[in-house]
């Protein structure tokens, strides 16, 4: 482990190096990579750091009992050791973390899909309280929420809705947003007072590279244009600005008609097909290990049933991991950190059990 130690370090001193070498500041993408990499060895080297130190105070504290102490040293030396070895135990648990593998789709961008499921309206309705979630948690956390394409039902819900949040290390927050949502409240198309229960679909993607990480050849494209089309068939505009987007290897299909320029359209639709594949690519990789590990918060599955938010109650429950908030109203305003917090400290004990 000494050794293992010793590897980061060099390498961690070799990079701050780099960062003041004229030929790496002269160019600029290799000045960000070094960046980004001496930034995220960071803390686990200032961990590494603290626990040699410790490490090194343990053997002098014994060495000094091998020599001549008295009684009052002897206690001390006794109890200092003990005080030190439990500061050592903490510091390899957090070193154990922080030596962890990496999700490489942690630091990137993310693209939300959310679709109303079984309840019709009540589950549009719904679709539109959890997008009203998700960008108020974004607010919160300072990031940029966007919409990339809408379908509004008749009732003010949403039928589906595709937006994209921008924002330092977005998807390593929510990406165990991904699948199915239940609610459970009176609609208000009820009127008999009975509860109903509704789903709604959550798909979250990381964002992908075009460049780096899914190359798309023209002809696997087929791109049609037609007349943008508002709720209940009203044009939006007199232009046909609208696109579809279709993979022709995996049959994906993407529209987009929300702006009014053809050409935004088909970039919107590039960037969520991007996506889509970019995870699709990430799956079937994931899927090939011989050990292929199911998380414990879940798949990620867009069919697996993840939460509920029951109004009656008041209270919000992620199935996965057993937790309870009972604070609807705040989660619903976009105060989900408790739930998230949740799922990550579930995650990181899961892959800790793994490496053990």
């Amino acid at each position: 482990m000494k050794e293992k130690f010793q590897q980061i370090l060099d390498n961690y001193n070799e990079i701050t190096a780099k960062l003041s070498d004229p030929q790496v500041i002269g160019d600029q993408e290799k000045y960000r990579g070094f960046a980004k990499r001496h930034a995220d060895l960071g803390p686990l080297v200032a961990k590494i750091t603290e626990f040699m130190s410790t490490d090194a105070s343990i053997r002098e504290a014994r060495d000094m009992l091998k020599g001549e102490a008295d009684a009052e040293m002897e206690h001390w030396l006794h109890d200092e050791l003990t005080e030190l070895g439990k500061r050592k135990e903490k510091l390899e648990e957090e070193l154990r973390f922080l030596m962890l593998p990496k999700d490489p789709n942690d630091d990137k961008n993310v693209i939300v899909e959310i679709r109303g499921g079984a309840g019709g309206q009540e589950a549009q309705l719904f679709a539109a309280d959890l997008f009203r979630m998700y960008t108020r948690f974004a607010e919160r956390q300072n990031w940029k929420p966007s919409v990339l394409s809408t379908s509004p039902s008749e009732l003010g819900g949403l039928k589906e809705v595709i937006f994209e949040i921008k924002g330092r290390a977005a998807y390593s927050r929510l990406k165990f947003e991904s699948g199915v949502h239940r609610v459970q409240r009176i609609p208000v198309t009820e009127s008999g007072g009975r509860i109903h229960t509704s789903t709604v679909t959550v798909a979250v993607l990381p964002e992908a590279d075009d460049i780096v990480e899914v190359d798309i050849p023209p002809q696997d494209l087929r791109i049609d244009i037609f007349r943008s089309s508002g709720p209940g068939g009203q044009s939006v505009n007199t232009t046909d600005s609208a696109v579809r987007v279709t993979h022709l290897p995996t049959g994906m299909v993407i529209s987009m008609q929300d702006e009014r320029s053809q050409l935004q359209n088909k970039e919107r639709a590039l960037r969520v097909l991007r996506a889509k594949l970019y995870e699709k690519m990430v799956e079937e990789q994931q899927s090939e290990m011989a050990s292929a590990r199911r998380l414990q918060v879940g798949t990620g599955d867009r069919s697996e049933r993840i939460r509920t938010y029951n109004f009656p109650q008041g209270r919000v429950t992620d199935h996965r991991i057993g937790l309870t908030v009972h604070n609807l109203d705040g989660v619903l305003d976009g105060d989900i950190t408790q739930l998230l917090d949740g799922l990550a400290a579930a995650d990181r004990a899961d892959k800790l059990e793994q490496v053990v």
